[in-house]
């Protein structure tokens, strides 16, 4: 099984902390390139200078912009596909603050969607060139599992993710044959710290940290929480030239939580 990616260039959205961050460890152990982006370019910084880099011509660096401001989204994506191409994208935001879909402001779906679709879309767009060109692209999203199964209390990132699944499933069709994979990682809860904004939000209500932990955990056949590397390692292996027959799928990554059957 061919899991090597000496020599490909990946760029990792949301790097910074959580699931990015795991990722980006991954693909660096795999032997790949990273560009990492987020926000924060002093958590870049000190991320890039950790990551592993010993293979041939694998350099690490770091840009910082915010997924909410496309213009400047944009021009830093075209700075880094005009350096080098990339040939993995994983597309990883943070997600919308809970609550009822009823009582959300119209802004609150508009700011979400362009930090979701309209970022990856944008993302695409530019490095899709240079995957063609390689014959090689891989597209992993990182998206949720209320894609399968709506979660209480998320609407506007219920919302936002399935959108971000039939974008992905529409892409995935128009690409295969130029050796271009789409596909999307739906995890469930696994400790970042999305998890613990959740666990936190709850526990304003009244709830105690351990009820409330308690309570999500009922949920999980496997009866504990996800580890981001866990998460990381599933996106390192769509990642791959093995994986390149795995396209426009949604693969949960949740102890045995969602219910549905696709």
């Amino acid at each position: 099984m061919d899991l090597r990616l000496t020599g490909r260039h990946a760029l990792v959205c949301g790097a910074s902390q959580g699931l990015g961050r795991a990722t980006a460890f991954e693909l660096a152990e795999l032997g790949a390139s990273l560009t990492l982006l987020s926000r924060s370019a002093d958590a870049l910084a000190a991320l890039a200078a950790e990551l592993p880099a010993g293979q041939a011509g694998q350099k690490h660096r770091h840009v910082a912009v915010d997924m909410l401001d496309t213009g400047a989204l944009a021009a830093v994506v075209a700075e880094i596909v005009g350096d080098h191409a990339v040939h993995v994208l994983v597309n990883n935001s943070g997600g919308p603050p809970p609550g009822p879909v009823w009582s959300a402001e119209p802004d609150a779906f508009l700011a979400a969607y362009r930090q979701h679709v309209i970022a990856a879309q944008v993302l695409a767009q530019a490095c899709l060139p240079g995957m063609r060109e390689a014959h090689y692209g891989r597209i992993v999203n990182i998206i949720s599992t209320s894609v399968k199964e709506p979660i209480p209390n998320l609407g506007v990132s219920n919302t936002t993710r399935a959108a971000m699944a039939g974008w992905a499933k529409t892409l995935a069709s128009e690409v295969a044959a130029d050796g271009i994979t789409v596909n999307n990682i739906l995890p469930g809860y696994t400790r970042t710290p999305r998890l613990e904004a959740l666990v936190e939000a709850s526990v304003k209500t009244g709830r105690t940290r351990e009820e409330v932990e308690k309570g999500l955990l009922a949920s999980v056949p496997a009866g504990r929480f996800a580890e981001p590397a866990e998460i990381a390692a599933m996106v390192a292996f769509l990642a791959s030239p093995a994986a390149g027959y795995v396209n426009g799928v949604s693969i949960a990554i949740d102890g045995g939580r969602t219910r549905a059957l696709n």
